[in-house]
């Protein structure tokens, strides 16, 4: 149904909210909204119901459980915060509220903005690109940590690191985290860490706090010493929702301290249970590669025989070879003794018979005189027909009929009167002889006769 028809068709009351509710939704993307905070009311559920006001209007506002639980300030009566919330509806009761995702301090707007230029004009120079960021060795022989040696954050790191792997070295190289120079004290500490080349990875750590608490950590001087580091490096600053200019340009960010100490440093039991996964896959190759081995030794063994049964069988093999051989010599000599026979029959059947030969080459006298006879009256033949071909197709013998060859002064011959005119010289040429004349008139052709 389109809101064309509503007013030709009463709808409920619930049908009315959800569309309500949804045009809210649509029309308003989430936005931040500034207010007083009052009537705060947090439900036995984790929620919170409160509203937000200012001099001139107030609205209700929710922030469930999944999302207040990041909250990392006190939050009370009367206190000035900023929300980043959804435009809604409360169906059941058709109440105008707003879903409130997150919260901050009331005045935290230009750090944000300043948080968001500092991003952009670094990230505009390749401060984050991916290409940049190396990856955290596998087995790190030293760990380095940069933060205040009063951090609990540091507790939780090296607790973390005792429990993955209690023999691996940790040098702190100890900054604070928070107030006044603190950024220039963590770009420092970095810088010095890798002027020592002590360790393999540093762990740069912090533990959670509002957004003031944290800005050190958004300063350019840290963030271009975490980039300029020849050490990866890898942060746990604040909780999982907080992000810093440094987690940006870090090689690896971790949601917290504790599982920057866990990507910083291998497992030792997870190392043990792999070591007998190799263990036991190098028993079995070990195992396969001997049963292999044996079963090569087997066949092998089959092949061997004794060094008297070996003789024995070659002189059976030289016995066989040597009575082969006499067989072929006999066989040869049989072949050879034929065929001497046969040549020497050929001999006394081609010897010399003269008289036998004269009688051959009378015949053969006989044959090549017929022959040439033979051959010379087909020849005659043949030049006397062609002769007569010659005579009946030599022009001359035209001419002797009565016939004239005509022909103008270029030589051309003239076989129709439309080829000359009056008083042309024409050349004649007859069986005998020739003569030259002249046009005197000429005749067009007669047309054939029909029936």
């Amino acid at each position: 149904m389109s809101f064309a028809d509503l007013g030709q068709q009463a709808i409920p009351v619930s049908e009315l909210n959800r569309r309500a509710r949804a045009l809210l939704e649509n029309q308003f993307p989430p936005l931040w909204v500034s207010g007083e905070i009052s009537n705060l009311t947090r439900h036995d559920s984790g929620h919170w119901y409160f509203s937000l006001k200012d001099e001139k209007a107030q609205v209700r506002c929710v922030m469930f459980r999944h999302r207040n639980r990041y909250v990392d300030f006190e939050v009370r009566d009367g206190m000035q915060v900023e929300a980043r919330a959804v435009v809604t509806l409360y169906e059941p009761r058709g109440d105008f509220q707003l879903n409130v995702e997150s919260l901050r301090p009331g005045g935290l707007g230009a750090l944000y903005e300043a948080f968001a230029r500092l991003k952009a004009k670094l990230e505009a120079e390749g401060l984050f690109l991916a290409e940049r960021k190396r990856p955290l060795p596998a087995y790190p022989r030293v760990i380095g940590i940069v933060t205040s040696p009063q951090a609990a954050a540091l507790r939780d790191v090296l607790t973390t690191l005792r429990r993955r792997m209690p023999t691996l070295p940790v040098i702190i190289y100890p900054t604070p985290v928070q107030g006044r120079g603190a950024s220039l004290a963590i770009a420092a500490a970095i810088r010095t860490a890798n002027r020592r080349r002590e360790c393999d990875v540093l762990i740069l750590c912090r533990g959670g706090g509002s957004l003031e608490d944290l800005w050190e950590f958004n300063e350019e001087v840290v963030a271009r010493a975490v980039a300029e580091s020849d050490i990866p490096i890898v942060t746990g600053i604040g909780h999982e929702t907080d992000f810093t200019i440094a987690d940006f340009a870090a090689d690896v960010r971790a949601p917290t301290p504790t599982a920057a100490a866990e990507l910083a440093s291998p497992n030792r039991v997870e190392l043990a249970r792999r070591l007998e996964r190799l263990v036991v896959r190098l028993a079995r190759d070990m195992q396969r590669a001997l049963e292999t081995r044996m079963q090569h030794l087997d066949h092998l063994s089959k092949r061997l025989q004794h060094p008297g049964a070996r003789i024995a069988q070659h002189r059976m093999q030289l016995d066989h070879l040597a009575s082969r051989l006499l067989q072929a010599a006999a066989k040869g000599l049989e072949g050879r003794r034929w065929r001497l026979l046969h040549l020497a029959g050929r001999l006394a059947a081609a010897r010399f018979d003269p008289a036998r030969h004269r009688q051959t080459l009378s015949h053969l006298a006989g044959r090549l005189v017929r022959a040439a006879a033979a051959r010379m009256a087909r020849e005659r033949e043949t030049l006397a027909r062609l002769t007569a071909h010659l005579v009946h197709l030599n022009p001359r013998a035209v001419l002797e009929r009565g016939y004239s060859i005509v022909q103008n002064k270029e030589g051309k011959i003239i076989t129709d009167s439309r080829q000359i005119t009056v008083g042309e010289a024409l050349k004649l040429t007859f069986a005998v002889g020739g003569a030259e004349s002249r046009v005197l008139a000429t005749r067009p052709p007669t047309p054939p006769e029909t029936d």
